[in-house]
């Protein structure tokens, strides 16, 4: 295991991702980002990673079949799903999953990156 936490980010918005990558790698942790979705899930199929950042709202794909992709595949891993529009009803059935948090938009980068490193520090304690 490497000491960097493994952050995987998805969102269709590229300027969202890149803000996102650009400040967790400020704070040491290794960051890969992804605007499809499909090429983010064939990317969890290859490497494991703490935390899956990821939009629900997506084409193709959408944040709750990546949260259920890693919960098949890397149970350990945590998902923090984002939202611009935040239903009761998707937000709960992300809970029942695992979704290990949730992040309405417009948020503060200060915020997401306390919820990744939570999220980060229990998937690295699970995963020894």
């Amino acid at each position: 295991m490497t000491s960097k936490a493994e952050i995987l980010i998805v969102d269709d918005e590229e300027i969202v991702g890149q803000r996102l990558q650009d400040y967790f790698e400020k704070k040491g942790m290794s960051v890969e980002t992804f605007t499809v979705s499909r090429d983010a899930i064939d990317r969890l199929k290859e490497k494991t990673f703490d935390v899956i950042v990821t939009d629900i709202k997506m084409e193709g794909p959408t944040g709750m079949d990546i949260l259920l992709e890693v919960k098949k595949e890397a149970p350990d891993s945590e998902v923090i799903l984002i939202t611009g529009y935040g239903s009761f009803e998707t937000l709960r059935a992300a809970e029942a999953v695992g979704a290990f948090d949730y992040i309405c938009k417009p948020f503060k980068i200060e915020d997401v990156y306390k919820k990744v490193a939570k999220a980060a520090a229990k998937a690295r304690k699970h995963a020894k």
